[in-house]
C-alpha cells in the first residue's frame, strides 16, 4: 500500500516527563509494562491501573538516558500526574515535570492481535516527515470508525475505572511475568483463575442504538437473569441508517453470534474486534 493511500491519525496528546536515574524503576512499579527489560528508545504500550487492577489510563512510554516520556493515550492525564506525584519519594530519584502537548501520528490499519502500530511523536511545531505528509489525515469520524472496528478502548465508555485489561482485550499491554506493580495481584489472580466476567465485542445493528442500552439473549429463559451485556460506544452508519460500536458482553453470552436489546428485541450482531487479544480464561 502506497503512502498516499494510507490514512494517519494525527492528534495532540498530553506528555508527562520523568527525569532522573530512577525513572525506569519507578515506572516499572507503577505500570503494567516490564520496564526493566525494555530497550532504551523503544515505544512501550501499557496500562495505568488501580490497586484492584482496573484500567485508569492507557500509556505509551519511551525511555531515554535521562529519564522517560509518558504519553497519555487514553484517560485523564491530570489524574496520572497526580497519581505519580503522590507516590514519588526522594529515594526514588525521580522528578515529574509539568505535562506538555506532543503531536502523535499513527497509521490507521486493522492490526491483528499483538501487532504493534506504526507510531511517531513530534513536537507540535515540527514539520511532518515526507512519509507522513504523503498520507491523508483521517477525519474524526474516520478515526472513530477505525477505533471501533479495531476494538481500541477509550474513555468514557470502556475506560472508566470499572474494567480490567483482560476484559478490554489489552492482554498484550500487560506483563504477566514481571514482579510487583500497582494492580498486579488482582491481574495475577485473574490470569491464574480465568475469572474474566465480560469481554469487549464489536456489534452492528440495523437501527440507531444508544450508549448504555442493555443486551439480553435472543431467547431469554423465564425466571432467569438474562442480562448479557451493555453498549459502551456507538457510531451511526449514515449509509445504512444502522449503527455499530463496542459493547461489554458477559461471559455466558460470549459464544452468541447475536444478542438483542432488552427494550425492544432489536437484534445486535457480535464479532471479536480485530485488535482484541484473548485474555487468560479457563472453564
Amino acid at each position: 500500500m502506497s503512502s498516499s493511500s494510507k490514512q494517519r491519525w494525527d492528534a495532540l496528546k498530553p506528555l508527562l516527563r520523568l527525569e532522573g536515574s530512577g525513572s525506569r524503576d519507578f515506572l516499572h512499579g507503577q505500570t503494567s509494562a516490564d520496564l526493566l527489560a525494555a530497550a532504551t528508545g523503544s515505544l512501550l504500550r501499557c496500562c495505568w491501573l488501580t490497586a484492584t487492577g482496573r484500567v485508569r489510563a492507557l500509556l505509551e512510554i519511551r525511555l531515554d538516558e535521562r529519564g522517560a516520556d509518558v504519553l497519555v493515550l487514553a484517560g485523564d492525564h491530570n489524574a496520572v500526574a497526580t497519581g505519580f506525584e503522590q507516590v514519588i519519594f526522594p529515594a526514588d530519584q525521580v522528578r515529574l515535570k509539568p505535562s506538555k502537548p506532543i503531536r502523535r501520528l499513527q497509521i490507521l490499519a486493522q492490526l491483528k492481535q499483538e501487532q504493534t502500530p506504526e507510531v511517531t511523536w513530534l513536537l507540535p511545531d515540527e514539520p511532518l516527515p515526507k512519509q507522513w505528509a504523503a498520507m491523508q489525515q483521517a477525519s474524526a469520524d474516520q478515526i472513530e470508525s477505525w477505533r471501533l472496528k479495531q476494538g481500541l478502548p477509550l474513555e468514557p465508555g470502556e475506560i472508566n475505572g470499572d474494567t480490567n485489561p483482560f476484559e478490554l482485550g489489552l492482554t498484550a499491554w500487560v506483563s504477566l511475568s514481571k514482579g510487583c506493580y500497582l494492580g498486579q495481584e488482582t491481574l495475577a489472580k485473574l490470569a491464574n483463575s480465568g475469572g474474566i466476567k465480560q469481554q469487549l465485542r464489536y456489534w452492528q445493528a440495523n437501527r440507531p442504538i444508544a450508549v448504555g442500552q442493555k443486551l439480553i439473549n435472543l431467547e431469554p429463559e423465564a425466571g432467569v437473569n438474562n442480562r448479557a451485556g451493555v453498549i459502551t460506544s456507538v457510531m451511526q452508519d449514515q449509509d445504512s441508517r444502522g449503527s455499530y460500536g463496542l459493547a461489554l458482553v458477559r461471559r455466558k453470552a460470549l459464544t452468541e453470534a447475536e444478542l438483542c436489546l432488552a427494550e425492544d428485541s432489536t437484534r445486535v450482531r457480535l464479532t471479536i474486534p480485530t485488535g482484541f487479544v484473548t485474555p487468560p480464561m479457563s472453564d
